[in-house]
């Protein structure tokens, strides 16, 4: 498994608007393929919990999260606490709008109960990941055209 999956999109839009979006959580369903709900428990900063439900064609699993960090027009990222993962998301000012990088990154690798559940319902670890990468991507192409209209 390797250590991150990453994704970028340059964003016609200044890092203020990208930041409204991808700061709002109730709307990550509106984006993320594999999202149907992200709950925030209470107002989102670091160590603001999240209640989640995802979704794999017609998998869907209760997952929860715990933001790590949160620094407005720069970058957000919560910490899985089923499977250890971040995910961020980090905003770059460019001379024509914001990069948007969103990345999930696996420091310690996946307990061995998870790598199990990861092959035996979700099709094993490389089609898996390959599945979240182009989450990913697709996601950031849909904040981007958020972004983009209404900037």
């Amino acid at each position: 498994m390797p250590n991150h999956l990453e994704a970028t999109v340059d964003i016609a839009a200044p890092p203020e608007r990208v930041w409204q979006i991808v700061s709002d959580l109730k709307r990550m369903p509106e984006f993320s393929p594999m999202t149907l709900r992200m709950v925030p428990l209470g107002t989102p900063k670091a160590g603001t919990w999240t209640v989640n439900w995802n979704k794999d064609g017609w998998k869907r699993w209760p997952t929860t999260s715990r933001i790590v960090r949160f620094e407005p027009n720069q970058a957000f990222a919560f910490r899985m606490i089923e499977n250890h993962t971040v995910w961020s998301y980090t905003l770059e000012p460019t001379a024509n709008g914001t990069r948007l990088i969103e990345r999930r990154d696996v420091s310690n690798g996946v307990t061995w109960v998870i790598r199990k559940v990861i092959d035996a319902v979700l099709g094993g670890e490389q089609a898996f990941e390959a599945n979240l990468v182009r989450g990913m991507n697709e996601t950031l192409a849909k904040i981007k055209a958020v972004a983009e209209t209404s900037a």
